[in-house]
């Protein structure tokens, strides 16, 4: 290959590298042809051993990024068509912005790994998967997409329970790329210590999911109500009666086993919380008697908040669970006092003025059904907000409006986080999603049951067991962190030393 100080030679590796960002696109659902991604991977290490300067490589990291968020993150137009006539405009601008941003915290990752010079390989694995983890932190984060996502169908996906998915997103780093730019002995130690660390990896997923399905004969039966209220016709004066008749019949809907409990999606009832205790009566005269978890607004003197509902059979509010990692442009804008002298508002912003942030993490006492964390749409994406060091629960309750997505990629992403939390926590998940997909996963990350995207339904689940704690539900990140933090920390000193 000529020279990559030739102009035309760099040009040919950024078409190559945007090639690479757009084949490990198609490893997310719901392609999830991880095959695919794989050798995207392997092509971007490849192309950076073709990069001579720290600027070039911080270049490459930048495209290659920005083209695998934009394929994957296309859904993001979604919730900008639901208003159109307000928000359409906004859409491209939104993918290409959202693309290109987080794309550079990629290139700082490759350019530092340029910059450090030995070991490339090593190098670029340990800079990409810190630019991975510190997206989901930064500016309250978006780790919506991980490339460790694209084992998800596969038994490497199980190693999240022990590393955790951004542990998860490195192996695989380190195990595709790590033998990169090492040459004799080194090469070869590489490449065998990678190829043993996959092996380990496989067999280990296998054996979990050898295990059978985690099911109880004395499970509760829980019944997921899917409303499919598209987004531009929820709130519509015309329509929000069709919407609420059609959760009452889903719940009152005849099966050979009475359920346990009752779940609507996300901001399912019309009413806000104060003014609805006649329409509470009317649900649990719908369930007939059993209990309802449900999606509702509500408001106090502080302003609104988006919130769960645990309603007793008799009608009374036995607990309250309040959204707290809210969506940033979304749920509310940052800087509001200042955005709304402008005339800007969230998109997801009915009742004016945006919502407010909980008070964090909590659990439901759910009685026979035993101790669920509850997680309004957004939070499952987030590792950390699942994390429950100190009080374990029994399963997730997971409610969601996916309905602002889309139709194409985002619900089954939004799906694919949740069957990741499941695998981390050891925790069997139990999602109703407005307009799908509602669905039962076990402890493995296995979708039991689901209803399929864009239909009305309800579906009875029974409950699955949780597994035994697993090393990341008591680890979180913190050891990565620590981890990444101090390598790197200590290469960039010692480059520095050398440099001088």
């Amino acid at each position: 290959m000529a020279s990559i100080l030739r102009p035309s030679a760099f040009k040919a590796t950024l078409l190559f590298g945007a090639l690479a960002g757009g084949a490990m696109a198609l490893g997310q659902a719901p392609f999830s042809l991880w095959w695919l991604a794989v050798i995207g991977i392997l092509s971007v290490f490849y192309l950076n051993l073709r990069v001579s300067t720290p600027l070039q490589a911080a270049l490459l990291g930048w495209l290659v990024g920005t083209v695998y968020f934009a394929g994957s993150l296309y859904w993001i137009m979604a919730p900008f068509q639901v208003d159109a006539a307000r928000h359409g405009w906004m859409a491209p601008f939104a993918l290409v912005f959202l693309s290109a941003g987080l794309a550079l915290l990629w290139g700082a990752g490759f350019g530092w790994a340029k910059w450090r010079t030995r070991s490339p390989g090593l190098a670029l694995a340990l800079g990409w998967a810190a630019a991975e983890m510190l997206r989901g932190y930064l500016f309250t984060g978006l780790p919506w997409g991980l490339v460790g996502y694209i084992w998800v169908d596969t038994p490497v996906a199980q190693v999240a329970s022990l590393i955790g998915p951004y542990g998860l997103t490195f192996l695989t780093f380190l195990v595709l790329g790590g033998g990169f730019g090492l040459a004799g002995r080194q090469k070869w130690v590489a490449l065998s210590g990678a190829a043993l660390v996959a092996v380990i990896a496989v067999v280990f997923g296998a054996s979990q999911l050898s295990k059978g399905p985690s099911l109880r004969l004395d499970a509760p039966i829980i019944r997921l109500v899917q409303t499919n209220a598209a987004q531009r016709e929820k709130w519509q004066s015309g329509k929000i009666s069709l919407f609420w008749e059609r959760n009452l019949a889903l719940t009152a809907q005849n099966s050979d086993h009475k359920p346990d409990l009752i779940v609507w999606p996300e901001t399912a009832v019309p009413y806000l919380m104060e003014q609805a205790g006649r329409a509470f009566d009317v649900m649990v005269q719908a369930s007939g008697g059993v209990p309802i978890v449900a999606g509702i607004q509500r408001e106090d003197d502080d302003g609104f908040y988006n919130s769960m509902v645990v309603i007793n059979g008799d009608g009374s509010i036995a607990q309250t669970y309040d959204k707290s990692h809210l969506v940033p442009f979304g749920e509310y804008i940052p800087f509001g006092t200042v955005a709304r002298k402008l005339g800007l508002s969230g998109i997801a912003d009915q009742l004016g003025g945006g919502y407010q942030a909980g008070s964090g993490t909590q659990i439901l006492e759910l009685g026979a059904l035993g101790r669920a964390l509850p997680l309004i749409c957004y939070e499952a994406v987030f590792p950390r907000d699942v994390h429950v060091a100190k009080d374990r629960p029994d399963w997730i309750l997971h409610i969601t409006n996916d309905a602002w997505f889309g139709k194409k990629a985002g619900p089954y992403q939004h799906l694919t986080q949740a069957r990741m939390r499941a695998i981390e926590q050891g925790l069997p998940v139990v999602r109703a999603a407005n307009t799908g997909i509602s669905a039962a996963i076990d402890p493995y990350g296995r979708v039991i049951d689901s209803l399929p995207l864009g239909v009305a339904g309800a579906l009875d689940v029974a409950l699955p067991a949780p597994n035994s704690a697993t090393v990341f539900s008591k680890t979180g990140n913190i050891p990565l962190i620590f981890f990444f933090f101090t390598l790197i920390l200590s290469l960039t000193v010692h480059r520095y030393r050398l440099s001088r």
